[in-house]
């Protein structure tokens, strides 16, 4: 048997093994305003600090920036016939989210990720 199917709910092994996405706004973690580390669901790799973190809007968590830029990797997503950047985790290979170019300053970029693909360590 596949040994994240044993670790992971239905929902997050869904978005992380299987590449999917949460409904916007159904997620966890999207109205987190504690400050700490969100780490990959899955190998428990740190990938984002709550100080990057805002709201977008979009009903998934987002993030600027990253201090954890080793362990996450990007590639390219065509799947909705569009080029889209996909992030996973560079440990586990999971399913994040993707990264775009329309974030606020400093960066311009939005990790928008999904809530099922993160757990939360409370500093």
């Amino acid at each position: 048997m596949d040994k994240w199917k044993n670790k992971l709910s239905d929902i997050q092994y869904y978005v992380t093994r299987e590449s999917g996405t949460e409904r916007p706004f159904t997620g966890p973690h999207l109205d987190e305003k504690s400050e700490g580390i969100y780490h990959c669901i899955c190998c428990n790799k740190p990938l984002f600090a709550s100080e990057h973190k805002y709201n977008s809007g979009s009903g998934w968590p987002s993030f600027y920036n990253t201090n954890y830029i080793d362990n996450i990797h990007q590639v390219d997503d065509f799947s909705l016939l569009m080029k889209r950047t996909e992030v996973k985790c560079r440990e586990c290979d999971a399913h994040l989210g993707h990264v775009f170019e329309d974030g606020p300053q400093p960066t311009g970029i939005r990790y928008c990720i999904n809530g099922h693909a993160l757990s939360f360590e409370k500093k």
